[in-house]
């Protein structure tokens, strides 16, 4: 049952009586609507206002954000659809097969969710959102009240609550009395990080399928509790550029229906019509492609509503006013119009089309249970995997309604092996995990697990691959035949033998999941000591491989030992960590307890820099990492500090992606302090700051010299590259460049940075970035002579990546620098990358 803060009830005996008390947004706010940025404590303030004097509107709070601020919705329709709203809900639920049940034709309306704001500083999505509720529910709009009668209205009027604050509060506080349309003065320059993001800086129009963030995590289990039949996603672009609304651009992907690939026309052109009988300019079918499925558009697609995005002109450059290109200047007010046209024409076309709506999403979702549209009709992972893998991979399929389970008995089968890329024979096996294609959410889930996603063009907006086995870095099949789930799948309860062993010489912990990492950082932070296996061996009848955890009495002698044991049993308990209690350090074979090849890990004490001079988003990606992921404590000190940062007081720092201005100073004092134990980790761009820099072998290795190469020397290709015609330069540019392709890593297993990872990683490459294998260095992750991509990546691009670094270590005295060439943390989601970059953190280079 849905919970709100204001339950109108069929609600007011004198709708007139409540209707009086109906105030515009210009009317309710301090300032004319569209003159200033409104607070979003004002938008909030509004919304409740019509909610307590319109019979039309309820209003409910799903959540909050990382800054406290309300998350809310606004549900709107007629006084009789509302009070029975959830009977409606249920209802629709019904049509997908997420619930059981019979249909009630009866309740026949159709749903339309409308999403502003999701980037805080494209404001006019959120501004519109007053005007929109205004228009829907004032009492003289007859047009509007007729739509309700069979249509259901949701609206989250800020999906970004703190992005927004954080970019209305600066520019009240930065922008003249009077709105200056010059777009070169102060108020058309929010500085960094800017207001697009959320807290943690997260693109939220890149986490719906991944759910890293706590807004995106509180609004998707609403949105699966409703499944609308449309979902618009309301965007600002550049100032200067026309509207934009669907239908979009290619590529669209292959599972994306004929029903929802043509009524965003529909929409589409009724868009058009009102936009052309006010004479404003628009644009469609380009730049914002169905691909990705993470995004606002694709998501509500792969879960059977119409997904569409609207573009207005704007974003953070244009403040309240901006003289355009050509002379004309857009304002807020502007905006604020635009979108509530196509917001109120969107709702008119779900409302004179509801019966087709429910009609073709009822079909959507009977297809994907009986006839699912992909190649593959099942995936199975292995049980033989780690178990914290398995159950962050349940968890995401859990948050996402992805049915799984478990296979029954064994079966041979042909199925495609996610590791060696090729088709062979497998048994599945009884324990086996699951996902079988034929289920409701079917769509969604073959698009996150499908192996290589199907693109019908490679000129796209995002990256191109995210298959789930090679992000979770499981052993994983994928078959085209038929396999259902035997049984529900379970894990079952935690056990350990702790209990059993009186006084433990060694505890002996597992290493192969981010989980483990998690534990480990909570062993330090309660000042537990802990060193790990640089070599395999055995103990006690028992085998143990590189990585090994290994906790003995002897190194926490200071410590109260029934403390000691309560704290190992606690947090083995908390974090559900495979651990055992050995009685002895004399080992089987390998080596003892007290051998020289246990590494002593000595706790980091971490800082990071942070500010302007870091790309915002890797800077917010490392900050969730270890505040909300791996919970534990690293300090931010401004980018422009480092020349003044007490090394000493630290031992290892962090350099996010970005560019450094690293001066000779600077450098020598780096270099010293890594001689005496201190260890660096440079991610993405940050390691051009280091390149060809004195103590550092990052080096782009160059073969010849073309810029002083005359033209009777140059080959006959290279001439033709000169005359290239000015059309077709995007495409021409792609085959140097890599949206966003997965790269399959060897490995130095034997290196700590390389433990837990297996025989192979996966890494996502977001970019063209390619170093030489590098020079008396650890090239720990490296490419070989087959860069072979999952996704796409240009031809020149793919060469470029032959025999080069993907993560490396180089030693320096008692330290080390560590090198990511790609972002083992993008958008928070690389769940084996989370591994990776704690192998750095806590092992590599102690």
């Amino acid at each position: 049952m849905l919970r709100f803060l204001l339950i109108p009830s069929v609600i007011f005996a004198f709708a007139t009586a409540a209707y009086a008390q109906l105030l515009s947004p210009g009317d309710f706010l301090p300032h004319e609507h569209g003159a200033q940025f409104t607070p979003h404590h004002l938008v909030v303030d509004y919304f409740r206002h019509v909610a307590a004097n319109s019979p039309n509107v309820m209003l409910m709070q799903y959540g909050n954000t990382n800054e406290e601020r309300p998350l809310i919705l606004a549900y709107i329709s007629t006084p009789e659809n509302l009070a029975r709203l959830d009977d409606i809900r249920q209802n629709n639920l019904r049509r997908t097969g997420l619930l059981p049940g019979a249909v009630d034709p009866a309740l026949g309306q159709a749903i339309v969710w409308l999403s502003c704001g999701v980037h805080g500083n494209e404001a006019g999505g959120t501004e519109s959102a007053l005007s929109t509720l205004y228009e829907l529910v004032r009492p003289d709009n007859r047009q509007a009240q007729q739509w309700m009668q069979n249509t259901v209205i949701i609206l989250d009027p800020s999906i970004n609550p703190d992005g927004f604050a954080r970019y209305t509060d600066w520019y009240r506080q930065a922008a003249s009395r009077w709105a200056d349309p010059d777009g070169n003065t102060y108020e058309h320059g929010e500085p960094w990080p800017g207001g697009r993001t959320n807290h943690y800086y997260f693109d939220l129009n890149r986490d719906w399928a991944w759910q890293t963030q706590v807004e995106t995590q509180q609004r998707i289990a609403i949105y699966q509790q409703w499944m609308p039949h449309i979902h618009v996603d309301y965007h600002e672009q550049y100032p200067n550029n026309p509207y934009y609304f669907a239908p979009a651009a290619a590529p669209y992907h292959a599972y994306v229906s004929d029903w929802q690939s043509d009524f965003q026309y529909e929409i589409g052109r009724n868009n058009a019509r009102h936009f052309d009988q006010q004479g404003w300019l628009y644009f469609t079918r380009e730049e914002f492609d169905l691909l990705y499925p993470s995004y606002g558009d694709t998501y509500p697609t792969f879960s059977g509503a119409i997904g569409m995005t609207y573009e207005q002109a704007g974003h953070g450059i244009a403040g309240r006013a901006f003289i355009m290109e050509n002379s004309d200047t857009l304002t807020l007010q502007d905006r604020i119009a635009h979108h509530t046209t196509t917001a109120l024409s969107t709702i008119e076309m779900a409302s004179k089309n509801a019966g087709r709506l429910i009609e073709n999403f009822s079909a959507y979702f009977a297809r994907a249970s009986n006839n699912p549209v992909g190649v593959y009709k099942a995936f199975i992972i292995r049980s033989s995997n780690t178990k914290a893998k398995i159950k962050a991979f349940c968890s995401l399929l859990d948050k996402n309604n992805i049915r799984y389970g478990r296979v029954g008995k064994e079966l041979s089968l042909s199925a495609y092996n996610y590791q060696s890329g090729r088709e062979e024979p497998i048994q599945a096996r009884p324990g086996d995990l699951v996902v079988s294609a034929y289920q409701p959410m079917s769509v969604l889930a073959q698009v996150l697990l499908e192996p290589v996603p199907v693109l019908e063009d490679t000129l796209t907006y995002d990256i191109t691959a995210w298959s789930l086995p090679y992000v979770y870095g499981l052993e994983a099949y994928a078959t085209k035949q038929r396999l259902d789930p035997g049984s529900d799948f379970s894990f079952g309860a935690y056990t350990n033998n702790l209990a059993s062993v009186e006084s433990p010489y060694a505890y002996l912990a597992e290493w192969s999941s981010f989980q483990n990492a998690r534990f480990l950082g909570a062993l330090l932070q309660k000042g537990i000591k802990a060193r790990y296996a640089t070599g395999a061996f055995s103990i006690e009848g028992q085998e143990y491989p590189m990585g090994t955890l290994v906790i003995t009495a002897a190194d926490n002698r200071k410590m109260e030992p029934a403390k000691f044991r309560a704290l190992i049993a606690e947090l083995a308990s908390t974090y559900e960590q495979p651990i055992t209690a050995v009685s002895t350090g004399f080992s089987d074979s390998g080596f003892d307890l007290g051998s020289a090849n246990l590494a002593f890990i000595d706790k980091p004490r971490i800082a990071m820099l942070f500010g302007e001079g870091t790309y915002s988003y890797n800077a917010g990606e490392l900050r969730c990492f270890f505040e909300q992921q791996l919970e534990y404590p690293v300090h931010l000190f401004a980018a422009k500090s480092l020349p003044s940062l007490k090394l000493d007081d630290f031992n290892l720092l962090i350099l996010p992606e970005g560019h450094y201005n690293l001066n000779d100073e600077t450098l020598t004092a780096l270099n010293q302090w890594m001689r005496q134990g201190g260890r660096l980790i440079a991610i993405g761009s940050a390691l051009g700051s280091l390149e060809g820099k004195t103590g550092f072998s990052l080096s782009h290795d160059s073969t010849r010299d073309e810029q002083h190469m005359s033209q009777s020397d140059m080959p006959d290709d290279d001439i033709e590259k000169l005359l290239e015609p000015y059309a077709g330069q995007s495409r021409r540019y792609l085959s140097h460049d890599i949206p966003g392709a997965i790269f399959k890593v060897q490995l130095d297993q034997t290196h700590p940075l390389a433990y837990g990872l297996g025989e192979t990683y996966y890494t996502l490459k977001t970019g063209s970035q390619a170093y030489k294998l590098l020079k008396d260095t650890w090239n720990v992750g490296y490419i070989g002579d087959h860069p072979n991509p999952i996704g796409f990546a240009g031809s020149v691009a793919r060469e470029s990546l032959k025999h080069s670094v993907v993560f490396a270590l180089e030693s320096k005295g008692n330290g080390a620098a560590i090198y990511f060439v790609d972002n083992p943390l993008f958008r928070g989601f690389w769940e084996n990358g989370k591994l990776l970059f704690s192998n750095a953190v806590f092992l590599a280079g102690q």
